[in-house]
């Protein structure tokens, strides 16, 4: 007889944490009687067959709705562990490991497991109010839990450092398909380069960094830009004032990105925060070069086995398996992507690299990682 563990979650939207969990799931099942609660009806990834699915929340989005409903999910939570004598609890992102944490206080004989997916003193802070809310939870409801895992060395120690966490804490890394049928980029380029990103348009992301590094270069582009379309007016306008109208695509947000990736040549990321990005991992699994900032956290560890690095201002940093340059700093992509074009041996010899770093991160070596844990 298996042995009954719930998932819980926000939501299953497209995030990266959420792309996490949609993977773990099909191994889960085989392994588990699993049981998936989400605060909220938002389904973007497939859940895998067998999983049983419950919606917690009354599917209401607004700050105040959220605020006033949090104990009421909380309540439900509990009796639900009760209900189908769940027997471990894993929570992703803050407000699920609260609920974990208050379980723990009610139900002391549940494990329970959380994990953190971003860098906190960085992404916490984008409302001074919510700062010092997390700041007095966090030391609170997360000591509660049986073990914390987060996919950064650097996210465990800004937990432990800034916010108290006294807890057991494990690095487990975003798992990735990897796919058969990655291409060779092609290496001589008569007309066009093709560059891809994908992520959210929110500031965070700084998508902004490449339209403005891309002005800058002597050959012919195509800039791909694959995420959801939140905050984009600043995008927009660049595109329009710049003249890149023909040269520039936003796709939105899609189910896969698989084909957006196959048909570029190289890979950026340009955010300023991270946990670790899911979105290098599956670029370097297509066998994509990828140019990246060195941001807390995640492209260090991925593109240069964690090995500290520093980078001049302008200047692009060639490590192990990609290349890392400081956030923001758009003179340094120019540089980095006219680099690229001009030698395609290193967007061979890094297309290859590509591929060797990601089998680390295949679905089947992190979950085995992840069970061990359980």
């Amino acid at each position: 007889m298996k042995e009954t563990i719930a998932v819980l979650s926000v939501n299953l939207g497209s995030g990266g944490a959420e792309k996490v969990i949609s993977l773990l799931l099909d191994e889960l099942v085989a392994d588990y009687d699993v049981h998936l609660f989400l605060f909220e009806n938002v389904i973007h990834f497939n859940i895998a067959k067998g999983v049983n699915v419950h919606i917690l929340g009354n599917g209401k989005r607004d700050l105040l709705s959220k605020s006033f409903s949090f104990i009421t999910t909380a309540r439900n939570y509990q009796r639900l562990i009760k209900l189908y004598k769940i027997t471990r609890s894993i929570s992703f992102l803050t407000r699920p490991n609260f609920v974990n944490g208050i379980l723990k206080t009610f139900q002391p004989r549940i494990k329970t497991i959380i994990s953190e997916r971003c860098f906190p003193s960085i992404a916490y802070k984008s409302h001074y109010l919510r700062y010092l809310l997390y700041k007095l939870l966090i030391p609170l409801l997360y000591n509660r839990a049986d073990l914390l895992f987060s996919n950064s060395v650097y996210i465990n120690k800004d937990l432990s450092e800034n916010f108290g966490l006294k807890i057991p804490a494990e690095v487990i890394y975003n798992p990735v398909k990897i796919n058969m049928l990655s291409h060779e980029v092609p290496f001589t380029f008569k007309e066009t380069f093709h560059i891809v990103t994908v992520g959210k348009l929110v500031p965070i992301k700084n998508h902004i960094m490449i339209l403005k590094a891309l002005s800058g270069v002597s050959f012919d582009f195509r800039f791909h830009l694959v995420g959801k379309r939140i905050k984009d007016q600043e995008i927009t306008q660049f595109i329009d004032e710049s003249g890149f109208a023909a040269n520039v695509t936003l796709h939105g947000d899609v189910k896969d990105v698989n084909p957006y990736l196959m048909q570029a040549s190289l890979f950026v990321l340009s955010s300023n925060s991270e946990g670790v990005p899911n979105v290098i991992l599956e670029a370097m699994a297509c066998g994509l070069p990828v140019i990246s900032t060195n941001c807390w956290s995640g492209p260090l560890e991925l593109l240069n086995d964690n090995e500290e690095v520093v980078i001049e201002n302008g200047s692009f940093y060639l490590g192990k398996y990609g290349v890392l340059i400081n956030t923001n700093d758009c003179t340094a992509l120019t540089r980095a992507l006219q680099f690229f074009y001009e030698n395609p041996n290193q967007l061979k010899h890094y297309s290859t690299r590509s591929l060797e770093r990601v089998k680390k991160y295949s679905v089947e070596a992190i979950y085995k990682k992840f069970k061990s844990i359980l």
